[in-house]
């Protein structure tokens, strides 16, 4: 009966990566991939846009 014991948790670990696994692939695309695309690439915007207006505004000193 010690072998129920030893194998039943890596079994159990084994059942549920297999359901996080199926579940992630599952949610990936679908009708909420063009917002998560649209959501991305608006942060990808706003910090290039910050980017090049930190490049392009004259850095002041105290000095």
């Amino acid at each position: 009966m010690d072998y129920v014991s030893a194998l039943l948790p890596p079994v159990v670990m084994a059942a549920f990566f297999t359901a996080l696994i199926v579940t992630i692939v599952k949610t990936q695309g679908g009708a909420n991939k063009a917002k998560e695309d649209g959501a991305v690439d608006a942060a990808m915007a706003r910090a290039e846009n910050v980017r090049q207006s930190q490049q392009n505004s004259p850095e002041t000193s105290g000095a």
